[in-house]
C-alpha cells in the first residue's frame, strides 16, 4: 500500500507543470507522508453543484494546473464527439490564487483540441462571462472561481452553448472524458493562437444591464456597496453611473480584489462578520441601503436601515429579496414564468399565482433554475437571481442590485422602504419566515451519517407540528429527477435537509407560514414565526444527530 501510494504520486508528479505544487508534492513523497497523500490521491475531484470546486494543491483531490489541464481537455473532448470541432470556447476568470493560470491553461487546452479560444480581458463577474457565451454565439465556456469559498479554494464551472451551467447527462459525459485523457504530455498545449478579448464584451455586458431597468423610473437610492474582495466593483460602479444612480459609496478595505480575502474568515455575505465594514461604513454614510456582492459577483446581498435591531442595519434573507424582486417585476407588468429552487420560499409561488404568472420549482443551482421554459425570473435564497434570463442565463450580482437599487428608489419616492413592501407581502400572503441550519464539516461521514439517520427514523414531528408527508428526494418525484436529499411537509412548516453541492456542509432549509389578519398582528406573527423556526432547528438537529 505504501509503494503503490508513492508511486502513485511519483507519477503525478513527474507530469505536473506547476513548480508550486511539484514543489508541494516533492516535500511530501520526501517526507513519506502517507496519510496526506492518502487523502491527495483517494480519488478526482468530481463536478459538483457548480462544476469542479476545491482547496489549491498538489494532486487529483485538489485543484492544479494539472486537473484543470485534464478537466479542459475532456471538455474539448465532448465538444468534438458532438461535432463542434472549431467551434468557440469562452474563458472567464476571478481574482483568487491560480485563476488566471488555469484560464490560461484553458485556452490553450482548447486550441491544441481545434477549437477556438478567446479569453476575456482581465478578471471580471461571473456574469460577465455567462453574458459573453450566449453574445459571442460560442458553444461553450468556462469560469474559473471559487465564488464565496474560503482563500484556499478555486474552482471550474463549465457552460454549453446555451449560456447555462451542465446538467445531466452532459457532466457524466465530460467526467468520462476527463477519465479518459492519458499522460499530460499527450495533450497539445500550444503557446499561442487563442484570442484576449477587448473591454467591448464587457461594454455589451453594460449595455445590456440596462434592459433590467423601467424606462422612466427614479433613480435615487443612495448605496453602500462591497466587492468582498472580489471583481464586481469596476463593474457595479459603471453599471450603476451607466443607469443614473447615485455613485455608491464604497467600503474601502474590501473594494479591490485580494485573493487573501484579508478582512473576513469567508468572502461570503451571509457568513457572520462578512458585512461589519459595511455596517461601519454604512453608520457614517446614511445610504438608504447596502449591497452586497460575492467574489465572483454572481450574487447580491442587500441590507436596509432598521432601528429595531443593534446597530442600526439589517441583512435581508436571501427569500426576502427574492420576494421583493417578485413583487416589483409584477408590479412593472412581467410576464412568463417565476421560477425557484425546491429550498427557497413558497412566498414565490403564492406571488406568481397571485399576478396569473406561471411558477416552477427546480432541484439546488441554477444550471436548473435557467432551463426553465418561459423563464422571466429565477431565485435561490442563498442570494442568487436572474432577472434578464435572455442576457444572462444564471444568477447575476450586478443586474440582481441594478433591481434593487430601482425597487428602492420608487419605494422612496412613496416615502416608503423595502420593510414596508415586506409588511404587504405578509399580509397579502401571509408571514413566510425562513431560516437554516447549516453544519459544516471536517469528516463527511459525519453528513453521510446523519443523512443516514434521517431516512432510517424519519421525525414525526418538529417544533409541536405533525410531518404530514417525508420524501426521500433520491427516488425523483413527478417533478424533479432524483438527487440526495429528504423534504418533509409539515403542518404549517416545510423542511428540506441536503448535503451541499460546493462546501463540506450538510444544509437543512426551514420555512413556516404564519397566517396575517392585520398589520397589527405583524409583530406576533414574527414572533410566533422565530419560535417555531428555533423549535424546527432544535428538534431536527437532534433527530439528525448533529
Amino acid at each position: 500500500m505504501q509503494h503503490d501510494l508513492i508511486a502513485q504520486a511519483r507519477t503525478w508528479l513527474a507530469e505536473d507543470p506547476d513548480p508550486e505544487t511539484r514543489d508541494e508534492l516533492g516535500g511530501l513523497i520526501d517526507a513519506e507522508d502517507l496519510d496526506e497523500l492518502a487523502v491527495r490521491f483517494a480519488g478526482t475531484l468530481q463536478f459538483g453543484t457548480a462544476g469542479l470546486r476545491g482547496e489549491i494543491g498538489a494532486g487529483p483531490m485538489r485543484m492544479n494546473r494539472s486537473v484543470v489541464i485534464r478537466a479542459a481537455a475532456g471538455l474539448a473532448a465532448y465538444l468534438t464527439a458532438r461535432g463542434q470541432k472549431g467551434g468557440l470556447v469562452v474563458i472567464g476568470y476571478d481574482a483568487r490564487y491560480k485563476s488566471e493560470d488555469f484560464a490560461r491553461d484553458t485556452a490553450a487546452v482548447m486550441t491544441g483540441a481545434g477549437l477556438r479560444a478567446a479569453v476575456l480581458p482581465r478578471p471580471l463577474p461571473t456574469p460577465v462571462l455567462a453574458y459573453a457565451i450566449r453574445h459571442l454565439g460560442a458553444v461553450a465556456g468556462v469560469e474559473v472561481t471559487a465564488s464565496h469559498n474560503p482563500p484556499r479554494d478555486n474552482g471550474y464551472k463549465v457552460y454549453l452553448g446555451d449560456g447555462s451551467q451542465i446538467v445531466p447527462p452532459a457532466d457524466g459525459e465530460i467526467a468520462a472524458g476527463i477519465a479518459a485523457v492519458g499522460p499530460l504530455d499527450g495533450v497539445p498545449r500550444p503557446g499561442s493562437g487563442w484570442e484576449v478579448l477587448g473591454e467591448e464584451v464587457l461594454d455589451a455586458y453594460l449595455a445590456r444591464t440596462d434592459a433590467v431597468l423601467g424606462a422612466r423610473t427614479p433613480r435615487t437610492a443612495r448605496v453602500v456597496y462591497t466587492a468582498m474582495h472580489g471583481v464586481g466593483t469596476s463593474v457595479l460602479t459603471a453599471a450603476f453611473a451607466r443607469a443614473g444612480f447615485p455613485e455608491p459609496v464604497l467600503v474601502a478595505e474590501q473594494a479591490e480584489p485580494d485573493p487573501a480575502f484579508p478582512t473576513v474568515a469567508f468572502p461570503n455575505p451571509e457568513e457572520p462578520g462578512a458585512m461589519d465594514l459595511a455596517f461601519a461604513t454604512a453608520r457614517r454614510a446614511d445610504p438608504d441601503l447596502i449591497i452586497a456582492n460575492d467574489p465572483d459577483a454572481d450574487r447580491c446581498a442587500v441590507a436596509v436601515p432598521d432601528a429595531a435591531v443593534e446597530g442600526g442595519w439589517r441583512m435581508l434573507s436571501g427569500d426576502e429579496v427574492g420576494a421583493l424582486l417578485a413583487a416589483h417585476l409584477v408590479d412593472r407588468g412581467a410576464t412568463g414564468v417565476f421560477a425557484e429552487s425546491i429550498v427557497s420560499s413558497s412566498l414565490l409561488g403564492r406571488i406568481a399565482e397571485k399576478a396569473g404568472l406561471g411558477h416552477e420549482e427546480t432541484l439546488t443551482g441554477f444550471k436548473w433554475i435557467a432551463r426553465v421554459d418561459g423563464l422571466r425570473y429565477g431565485y435561490e435564497e442563498a442570494l442568487g437571481y436572474c432577472v434578464d434570463p435572455e442576457g444572462v442565463r444564471d444568477k447575476d450580482g450586478i443586474t440582481a442590485a441594478l433591481l434593487v437599487a430601482e425597487l428602492a428608489s420608487v419605494l422612496k419616492e412613496q416615502g416608503r422602504t423595502l420593510l414596508d413592501l415586506l409588511d404587504d407581502l405578509a399580509l397579502a400572503h401571509g408571514l413566510h419566515a425562513t431560516d437554516q441550519l447549516s453544519v459544516r464539516v471536517e469528516d463527511l461521514s459525519v453528513i453521510a451519517d446523519a443523512m443516514r439517520r434521517l431516512r432510517g427514523t424519519p421525525p414525526a414531528a418538529l417544533a409541536g407540528l405533525a410531518v404530514v408527508s417525508a420524501e426521500d428526494l433520491s427516488r425523483g418525484t413527478g417533478q424533479l429527477p432524483p438527487t440526495d436529499g429528504l423534504r418533509y411537509r409539515l403542518r404549517g412548516a416545510r423542511v428540506i435537509v441536503r448535503p451541499s453541492g460546493t462546501e463540506p456542509k450538510l444544509k437543512c432549509y426551514l420555512e413556516v407560514v404564519v397566517p396575517v389578519g392585520s398589520r397589527a398582528e405583524l409583530p406576533a406573527a414574527r414572533a410566533k414565526g422565530a419560535e417555531l423556526l428555533a423549535g424546527i432547528k432544535r428538534d431536527l438537529a437532534a433527530a439528525a444527530g448533529i
